[in-house]
């Protein structure tokens, strides 16, 4: 299929997932890595969960990763910043801590890229990395993708400032 691998499957969110969502949006832990900086309401999730499905309508599109074979839910991937006119997106993962450096990661981005360039026909994806987040840098490096630039002071952290790579990934497709 599609949207899964031997030891991954993507799908989208359900409404039973309304619980670890809402533990993962509200871990302050994660807020720096992306840009979040409040909390989010139950209400709010489940309204999320049951309309922003269509990446084309709200520009982004989450999936909830599962392991195989007890489809496990372990964390989420998304797509973002989607220009339809220039076929790209921006690509964001998260996975609990309790299942990263198992690989989970990497074959969730491997699926997310193998459906992103063969069925949205997207020519390019990117993510925003920490300069000082060495296994992000590993896993999307590993995946193919390619530093392209630095973006300085860009995220700002409790120890001040820091800088951000810019990583992408052409379709060869």
């Amino acid at each position: 299929m599609l949207l899964e691998s031997e030891n991954i499957k993507l799908r989208a969110p359900e409404p039973e997932d309304l619980d670890i969502f809402y533990r993962w949006e509200n871990d302050t832990e994660l807020w720096p890595l992306g840009s979040t900086i409040t909390p989010y309401s139950r209400y709010d999730l489940k309204q999320y969960i049951s309309s922003a499905k269509d990446i084309y309508k709200f520009g982004q599109l989450r999936l909830m990763i599962e392991i195989k074979p007890d489809l496990r839910t372990v964390g989420t991937i998304d797509l973002y910043e989607f220009e339809p006119h220039h076929r790209r997106a921006a690509i964001g993962i998260m996975v609990d801590r309790e299942y990263q450096k198992k690989g989970v990661a990497g074959g969730a981005l491997s699926v997310l890229c193998r459906y992103a360039f063969s069925f949205l026909k997207l020519h390019q994806l990117y993510a925003y990395i920490p300069a000082d987040n060495e296994p992000s840098r590993r896993l999307f490096e590993h995946c193919g993708f390619k530093e392209k630039g630095l973006l300085s002071d860009w995220q700002q952290t409790d120890e001040g400032y820091k800088d951000v790579l810019l990583v992408s990934l052409i379709s060869d497709l």
